[in-house]
Order: C-alpha cells, then sequence, then structure tokens
C-alpha cells in the first residue's frame, strides 16, 4: 500500500501529518449534509473561504498568516489567499488559489504548476481564484453553500466565500456554518494525533521552562524559553495564543501578557510564577497551563492555594465522561473551590448557600475550560438554541453541552485574590457572611494559581493529554531541585 503523502512536516523527528486528515475531514463534514433525514440536492457546492494575508497598519509588511481554521480543517493550506469548493455530486475537492504574479519569483520563490499543489495538499484539482465564476457556471449547481455565521467566543462574523455573478445562484450562507462546527466538535483519531504531538511538545516546553526559573530573571525569559524550545525540538513555529508569563500579583490577571503587559517583571524571591502557553503544529494548538514557585519552594500559604486549585482539577478529571454536562463540571470546580477554602480559613458557613449566591466566581471569575483543537477556544461549544448562562462565572463558559467521545476541552480551575471583585463582596450582606474578611484583605497582593491540563472524552472518561508535567507540590519542589 502506497504511503499517505505528507501535507505537515518540519523534519527530523517531527510528526508527519498526512493529506488524508483532510481528507477524512471533508468526508465527515459531506455526510452531515447527506444524512437521510436532511439531505442536500445533489448538484451542491460546499463553498469555503481561506485566510489572506493582512498588512501591518499601512505598512508594506504583513502579520504573521495563519491559516482560517476552518479552510485548514478541510484542506490543509499553508497558502493564503485561497478558497475551497467541495463538490457533493462527485465528493471532488477543488482548490482554488490565488493566480501568481511571475514578478514575485524573486522574493517568493518558484512559481508551482497546479499540478504540485494537487500532489501537496491531496485535492482533485487546482485552479486559480479567477476562475471560480466560470467553473461554477459550468457546473451550474442546484445550490451553493457558504458559511456566514457569528462566533460565539469573539462575536466576529465569518468570512464568507464569494465571487463575482454569486447572486444568480441559489445560495444558502447557514448551513455549512453550523454542520462543519458540529464536525470540528469532535476530532478523528489522525487529529487526536495531531493534538498528542502538540500538547507533549507543550508539556516539555514548560517542563524546560520550570528547569531554568530563578529568582531575578524577567518574565518574558521564562516566555523566550518556551519558544525556543517548542520550535527547536518540535518544529512548532508559532504558539497558539500570546503566551502569559504572570508572577506575584500579576499572576491574578488571567490574561496578563498582552501588549500592554509584556510579561515585564523582575520575579522576586518568594513569588509564584503562572505560565499558560501553548504550541501550535499545523494549526492545531496546545493551551496548558502551571504556577510553581519561582525559586522552586512553596510557602505554606501557597501550597493552601496550590493544594485547593489542584482538588478542583482532580475532581473534574475523574468525573469526566461521556453524557456529563460540562456546566455541571464547573459548577463542581466551584464547590471543591469553596469546600476548600473553607477548611483552610478563607471561607465560612454552608458550602450549598455559598453556591446559591456565586462566592466561587469571587475567586474564579473565568469558566472551566473550552474546547481546543484548531483555535485555541475551538468552537461547537454554543448549538444553534442554546442560552448561555448569565449567572456570575458560568456566563464565562465557552461551552455548554454535553461531553461527547472525541471532545478535547481544557481543563483550568484558578483561585485568584482581586480587590476589584472582593472588596464589592464584602459590602453585600448575601456574600459577605461567608468570607473571612481580614484573611482574604492579607492575600491582596498574593496573586493567584491556575492548572490547566488539555483532556481527550473518550468512550469511558478521559485521557489526560497533559500528563507528564509536575503537578502535585511535592512533584514540582523535587522537579525543580534537579535543575
Amino acid at each position: 500500500m502506497a504511503a499517505t503523502p505528507v501535507v505537515h512536516w518540519m523534519g527530523q523527528a517531527t510528526l508527519k501529518v498526512g493529506t488524508d486528515l483532510h481528507k477524512q475531514n471533508r468526508v465527515k463534514l459531506m455526510g452531515r449534509f447527506r444524512d437521510a433525514a436532511n439531505p442536500c440536492p445533489v448538484k451542491s457546492l460546499l463553498f469555503v473561504k481561506g485566510g489572506d494575508d493582512t498588512a501591518i497598519n499601512d505598512s508594506d509588511i504583513d502579520y504573521t498568516f495563519k491559516q482560517e481554521s476552518t479552510f485548514q480543517y478541510l484542506f490543509g493550506v499553508r497558502d493564503p489567499g485561497c478558497m475551497g469548493i467541495i463538490d457533493m455530486a462527485s465528493s471532488k475537492s477543488i482548490l482554488f488559489m490565488s493566480r501568481p504574479n511571475p514578478a514575485y519569483q524573486a522574493i517568493l520563490g518558484k512559481i508551482q504548476p497546479p499540478s504540485f499543489y494537487v500532489a501537496r495538499y491531496g485535492v482533485d484539482e487546482v485552479k486559480y481564484v479567477d476562475e471560480i465564476p466560470a467553473f461554477v457556471a459550468e457546473y451550474d449547481p442546484d445550490i451553493i453553500y457558504t458559511m456566514h455565521g457569528v462566533n460565539t467566543d469573539s462575536g466576529i462574523v465569518v468570512a464568507e466565500a464569494t465571487f463575482s455573478g454569486i447572486a444568480k445562484y441559489h445560495v444558502d450562507k447557514g448551513r455549512l456554518f453550523r454542520e462543519v462546527y458540529e464536525c470540528r466538535l469532535t476530532k478523528t483519531p489522525a487529529e487526536i494525533e495531531v493534538m498528542r504531538y502538540v500538547v507533549k511538545a507543550s508539556a516539555e516546553a514548560h517542563k524546560a521552562v520550570m528547569k531554568s526559573c530563578a529568582p531575578g530573571m524577567m518574565e518574558y525569559q521564562l516566555e523566550s524559553l518556551f519558544l525556543h524550545h517548542m520550535y527547536f525540538n518540535s518544529g512548532c513555529r508559532h504558539s497558539g495564543y500570546t503566551p502569559i508569563c504572570g508572577s506575584g500579583p500579576n499572576s491574578a490577571v488571567l490574561h496578563y501578557g498582552h501588549a500592554g503587559a509584556p510579561n515585564d517583571r523582575q520575579m522576586q524571591d518568594g513569588d509564584l510564577v503562572l505560565v499558560d502557553m501553548g504550541a501550535e503544529y499545523h494549526c492545531y494548538d496546545g493551551d496548558i497551563t502551571c504556577t510553581f514557585p519561582v525559586n522552586g519552594r512553596f510557602t505554606a500559604d501557597q501550597r493552601d492555594v496550590y493544594e485547593t486549585v489542584l482538588a478542583a482539577n482532580r475532581a473534574v478529571e475523574e468525573n469526566m465522561r461521556p453524557g456529563v454536562s460540562w456546566p455541571d463540571m464547573h459548577k463542581l470546580a466551584n464547590r471543591v473551590i469553596c469546600e476548600q477554602l473553607k477548611q483552610r480559613g478563607f471561607l465560612k458557613g454552608d458550602v450549598d448557600e455559598m453556591m446559591k449566591v456565586h462566592i466561587g466566581a469571587l475567586f474564579m471569575p473565568h469558566g472551566l475550560g473550552h474546547l481546543l483543537g484548531l483555535d485555541t477556544h475551538d468552537v461547537g461549544g454554543y448549538p444553534r438554541g442554546t442560552t448561555r448562562s448569565t449567572a456570575p462565572g458560568e456566563s464565562r463558559l465557552r461551552c455548554a453541552r454535553p461531553l461527547v467521545p472525541g471532545m478535547i476541552l481544557t481543563v483550568e480551575p484558578g483561585v485568584y485574590f482581586n480587590s476589584f471583585l472582593l472588596e464589592p463582596a464584602f459590602e453585600n450582606p448575601d456574600q459577605a457572611k461567608f468570607l473571612v474578611k481580614e484573611k482574604l484583605v492579607a492575600f491582596m497582593n498574593f496573586g493567584g494559581v491556575r492548572i490547566e491540563d488539555d483532556v481527550l472524552v473518550t468512550e469511558t472518561g478521559c485521557e489526560i493529554l497533559s500528563c507528564g508535567l509536575p503537578r502535585t507540590p511535592a512533584e514540582i519542589e523535587a522537579f525543580m531541585s534537579k535543575s
């Protein structure tokens, strides 16, 4: 049997990703359109748009290109400026690329013929984007399905594929968006193989950071170590998102590391540091958070907060299985956090009553976790007809579905001490009665702890893809002592 053509490989011992991954994704999508309950017309075209190069402000320098995620899912194409069509009658895939300008050969390299890209990407035909109107006119479809919809995480409308003259055809703008997001919700075995690879690459880079960390270093040096390790050792050229390396009080800032706070604090002896970073390979993302003491030794207070979060993390992972509601897992994490904080003297009173007034959200103001794949916050968390909760904390959930095999989600409970959340609660009689104010005030500059794993839902439970990281305080101290 001939080997599957490789669509992505970074050489040496990096993972070879075959074109079959994307062919299987196309077959999966076509199956939904052929479903007996709602079959599409035979002469149907599925029409998707790839990503485009984007200039930095008014310059002639572009932002680093990342392929549009659904286009990547179906075609696996590195190049910008493409479109793709799936012919439902023949099951053929046709890739349309920007027609190259011969004058650019000195800048971008040799111009390859369409046959080169047929082999490279495992599609049936390759044409140029300017040929789409003639191709569609000759085909004369009964219907064209384009993607139009709103990403429930960002609120941004998906860029819809179009061409001159499309208005003369019958176009459905909604179904493709819904069907492909349902496809992306669960991963195929080939996708899971890529996810295993990129999560392992992320975990190994986190371990390298942990080994090198020391008082006096800058936060950005941890970021630099991570980015170097994932690229040099695993061929991951890009990270999936802006790295977060928050030390001391910065560890309570959920998305620290942004342009206005670029991981630029010097880490002090006695600080905790929270590092949330993930590698990217073939556009698939890892997403892992580790929290550890900069000097390699937990104080008693740091251990109390860390073990609180670890208990919530493990309670969720022990209960993840098909059929379980993800919002219920969020509530479980909140309950465990409240129980642990009560045991450790931060809270008082009945935990059931705490849950009614959302005490957990004072310490974990974000959702428990999110779907993970081609986007760090992957799609499919809120299918049509699902209502987002308005409750504190729960309103931040990026997924509100029952778990099914093949889902990959992050499990990332956290406890943070933020004055802007706790001080109003001290004045709220419904919440203040549960808060041990003196102790909480003493922790206002503590920062926070988050522990994040990447977890695959299996037929019988779950598999922690990010296993192998030191997670208990004893494991972390032993690992860092060998640095």
